[in-house]
């Protein structure tokens, strides 16, 4: 199965040559220029803070947790790169290079040229990303994954942002469900790679509880930043809660959202924010493989309205065994990747994969 892996992976790479580039030397955007340490980031009164609206310090919250989770990510493979937390960053430096942190409204230049590295307190995108950003990283720090549970981490909120959590008491008190379930996994994450059990069931175990975690940020997230899709196309606003969506058949495989893998899977993301009048599959300016996902996201979450959620619940049901759940990886690949591949397709095979379990 590895083999056929590998096959499949480099007739990916053949297929997106021509993709939207979402790495540098082989990295998320600007991952080099982020600082590596909490000891490089600003500090007050021996408190750290993070501003966590100017996209180098988001992006370092993403490079500590890597490197501060490494050592319990053995399971994951011997690879640097193979920790399943490189997907994060990689989606925060596809926002960047597609103008996704940007101000929508038009009120100010934060993330313009002049201003590139401002990530808006408007943006939906950069709300959604907060919680899949900083709420883990408090956890991680209370938890003593960062910091060996010695240091105190404060998050600045311009007057813009004073809806946001800025602390592990702010976070905990009005997140209490999100914030435990990210204790959760980082607890999980040390006791499990200290036990005596397979790595295969090592890596079942993680992928697991990391995808609750992230489940629940993105659900927390859709309420919480409802309000900045008003300043979005319709194409736009339409494309993003597909993109929500998306995560519910993603999650449930356990997806290895490893360097390589998120690469793969995140290359024919659309490169620009969507504008009033852009249908997919039929956009001019973006490449058959972009106009190829939006269209497969749009149908998917079409599909579930129709059904009347039933297709979410059918994936669910399908992913009841690893085997089941590598299959489930295999058939978002094809669905998401190759234009020959008929949705009915997907569904037959979901209904097969259904009386399997």
């Amino acid at each position: 199965m590895q083999c056929i892996w590998t096959l499949s992976l480099l007739q990916l790479i053949a297929l997106w040559a021509n993709a939207a580039v979402v790495t540098e030397n082989g990295l998320p955007i600007l991952w080099d220029q982020a600082p590596s340490q909490l000891s490089e980031l600003p500090q007050v009164d021996n408190v750290v803070t993070i501003n966590p609206w100017n996209y180098l310090q988001r992006m370092s919250l993403y490079r500590i947790l890597v490197g501060s989770t490494d050592k319990y990510m053995a399971s994951m493979g011997t690879n640097e790169t193979d920790s399943p937390f490189w997907g994060l960053p990689l989606q925060l430096g596809w926002k960047l290079r597609s103008g996704r942190l940007v101000d929508p409204t038009g009120a100010t230049t934060c993330g313009e040229e002049g201003d590139p590295m401002c990530i808006s307190t408007n943006s939906w995108w950069a709300c959604v990303n907060y919680y899949l950003s900083v709420i883990p990283f408090l956890a991680a720090v209370h938890k003593g994954v960062i910091g060996d549970g010695l240091i105190q981490v404060q998050v600045q909120a311009p007057a813009e942002a004073a809806d946001y959590c800025t602390s592990y008491t702010d976070c905990s008190t009005k997140y209490p469900g999100l914030m435990a379930k990210w204790e959760e996994f980082f607890q999980t994450l040390k006791d499990v790679s200290a036990s005596e059990i397979s790595d295969f069931e090592k890596r079942d175990q993680i992928l697991g509880v990391y995808w609750a975690g992230q489940q629940l940020s993105l659900n927390s997230a859709s309420t919480s930043c409802k309000g900045k899709m008003s300043y979005y196309s319709s194409p736009e606003v339409s494309f993003a809660n597909n993109w929500m969506n998306s995560a519910d058949y993603v999650a449930a495989t356990y997806f290895q959202s490893n360097l390589n893998n998120s690469v793969l899977f995140m290359s024919p993301l659309p490169s620009r924010v969507l504008q009033e009048g852009d249908s997919a599959p039929n956009i001019a300016d973006l490449s058959t493989e972009e106009n190829h996902t939006l269209y497969i996201f749009g149908w998917m979450t079409r599909m579930n309205r129709i059904l009347m959620g039933s297709l979410v619940r059918m994936w669910r049901s399908a992913m009841c065994s690893d085997k089941a759940r590598e299959k489930g990886r295999e058939l978002l690949q094809d669905l998401v990747h190759d234009p020959k591949f008929a949705a009915s397709t997907f569904v037959s095979i979901l209904k097969e994969m259904i009386r399997s379990c």
